[in-house]
């Protein structure tokens, strides 16, 4: 049985928890892979295809809330 994390985002192994919670799915999803004929090779590939994607779209996002920021502060200091 997969068991949350738990809501208070703050306590310090909460990554870890979230990790241990999606590492079941993870593991079915390669298994299905494997199993219509995949070679692991492809599947690591993908993984990693995956996790860049991931990370990417983390820069990203991380990039768009510094200018959000940056033009509130701008319209604050305009008023």
């Amino acid at each position: 049985m997969i068991s949350r994390p738990r809501r208070d985002i703050t306590y310090p192994d909460r990554e870890l928890d979230c990790q241990e919670a999606m590492e079941p799915g993870f593991q079915a999803i390669v298994d299905c892979m494997l199993e219509v004929g995949w070679a692991r090779g492809e599947v690591m590939r993908a993984l990693r295809r995956l996790i860049a994607a991931d990370n990417m779209t983390q820069k990203e996002n991380a990039r768009v809330e510094a200018e959000l920021a940056i033009a509130r502060a701008m319209i604050r200091a305009r008023k």
